[in-house]
């Protein structure tokens, strides 16, 4: 099986057989931390939604299954979320 270097969608199934980015959809890619290089569906977020930034259930995080990890817009980069860090 051939990698395919299209990033994944977040919240996509790992056998989903199509878990990258849908024409018609804005996203963001997340960097840093445990879902670097993901895509994050931000299709339909307002401005002030996209401010707050999200904290993403991950089970790679420091906290294992069921953590998240924090992700904030880049200032300099606004297609870009930085990772902040992991939370409970």
């Amino acid at each position: 099986m051939d990698h395919d270097p299209r990033p994944r969608v977040y919240g996509s199934d790992h056998d989903d057989p199509a878990p990258h980015a849908e024409p018609g959809h804005e996203y963001v890619v997340l960097a840093g931390g445990p879902l670097d290089g993901q895509l994050l569906d931000v299709t339909g977020w307002t401005a002030a939604d996209r401010a707050d930034g999200a904290a993403l259930i991950t089970e790679y995080g420091v906290y294992g299954p069921g953590g998240r990890a924090t992700y904030e817009p880049d200032p300099a980069m606004p297609d870009r979320w930085a990772w902040r860090g992991d939370t409970p």
